[in-house]
């Protein structure tokens, strides 16, 4: 069996996010999703609302792929939370040249510590690129409409955190 893991914060999860989760599907049997608690970044939901959206936004895409999607939570390294969960292939989205720039260190780092995971870059779909959970958490705050990046169920909740 391919397991795959696609580690993030998805603070919120964006259809960029998912756009990434279908076309993994392509190539694994199994994807990991791996939700990084990071405390460092002072999340706008908690791991068990980012948890909840992954798995509600997660249904369909397994209904159209037949493929096996799980929700992990993660706290330890990358590499070691690969290891946990038999992965060998880590998956990642990459949006701009400056995304490929900090995944090229991460990559060197990882192989450094265990070369028999590899990395795969997966670039965003064109009408994905710019969307970034930041800004669509800033767009939200200012009570612009997010509608066009994130799913309903998130939008709803964004709405219900800004008010």
């Amino acid at each position: 069996m391919r397991i795959g893991l696609y580690p993030g914060t998805f603070d919120p999860v964006t259809l960029g996010h998912i756009d990434i989760i279908q076309r993994a599907m392509v190539l694994v049997d199994r994807l990991v999703i791996g939700v990084a608690i990071n405390r460092d970044k002072g999340p706008l939901f908690s791991l068990e609302e980012r948890v909840a959206m992954l798995e509600t936004a997660c249904v369909d895409v397994m209904v159209k792929t037949g493929g096996e999607i799980l929700v992990h939570p993660f706290e330890n390294l990358l590499i070691d939370c690969a290891r946990d969960v038999g992965a060998g292939v880590i998956i990642r989205g990459l949006r701009a040249v400056t995304d490929f720039e900090y995944e090229f260190q991460m990559v060197g780092m990882n192989r450094a510590l265990d070369s028999t995971v590899e990395t795969v870059f997966l670039m965003a779909d064109a009408q994905r690129q710019a969307i970034a959970s930041k800004l669509v958490k800033e767009i939200a705050r200012l009570g612009g409409d997010v509608s066009k990046f994130v799913s309903s169920d998130v939008k709803v909740r964004l709405d219900q955190k800004f008010g």
